[in-house]
Order: C-alpha cells, then sequence, then structure tokens
C-alpha cells in the first residue's frame, strides 16, 4: 500500500518561497506517478502538477506555471513542490497523491500540509 507524507508547509508572508516535500514508501518513484493538489476552505481541490514514474517528466497547471515547480529524488524516495512568489490566494491545504499514472483522481492520498500565506 503506497504510503505519502507530507511536510514543510507554515506561515510564510507574501512573495516568499516555500519547499514542500512528500515522503513515499510502500512503493517507489518508478511505479508511481506522484501529483500535487491544494484545497482551500470553500474551493475545489486544485490539482497543481505532476511527475511521472519512470522518466520522471513533470507537468505543472498553467494557472501556476512559472511559479511552482516538482522535482524528485528517487534514492530518497521523495517528491518536491517548489514554490515562489507566493501570494495570499495559495494559502491552502496542499496534498500529494500517487497513482500508476498522472490522474485528476488518483488512489493514494497524503494527509496534507498546511501553507499559509500571510503579512
Amino acid at each position: 500500500q503506497l504510503q505519502l507524507v507530507e511536510s514543510g508547509g507554515g506561515l510564510v508572508q507574501p512573495g516568499e518561497s516555500l519547499r514542500l516535500s512528500c515522503a513515499v514508501s510502500g512503493g517507489t518513484l518508478d511505479t508511481y506517478a506522484i501529483s500535487w493538489f491544494r484545497q482551500a476552505p470553500g474551493k475545489e481541490r486544485e490539482e497543481l502538477s505532476c511527475i511521472s514514474r519512470r522518466s520522471g517528466s513533470t507537468y505543472v497547471a498553467e494557472f501556476v506555471r512559472g511559479r511552482f515547480t516538482t522535482s524528485r529524488d528517487t534514492v530518497k524516495n521523495m517528491v518536491y513542490l517548489e514554490m515562489n512568489t507566493l501570494k495570499p490566494e495559495d494559502s491552502a491545504v496542499y496534498y500529494c497523491a500517487g497513482d500508476y499514472f498522472c490522474t485528476s483522481t488518483p488512489d493514494h492520498w497524503g494527509a496534507g500540509t498546511l501553507v499559509t500565506v500571510s503579512s
């Protein structure tokens, strides 16, 4: 059973950067694609990025492209979401999720980490 644990959330000021980490266990990044999503209170969940299994090719949603990037460390079995020039509207719970392919409905989810962008 794939397990994912997010870390790295917190309170930052507008314009600052933050790197979220997703620790993956119970499977490898050669087998699973890992995505990042977020959900703010009262809003729908948004798919942010995906890094594919095997090749590690990446997809980043257009509305955060240029500010957010995703990467992975296959030795550590970790996936990262680097977020730059953060805005108050980026405040949300951020989740990593895994499945065999990049999908908007992955089967395996972490519990989430809260990011708050506020001055």
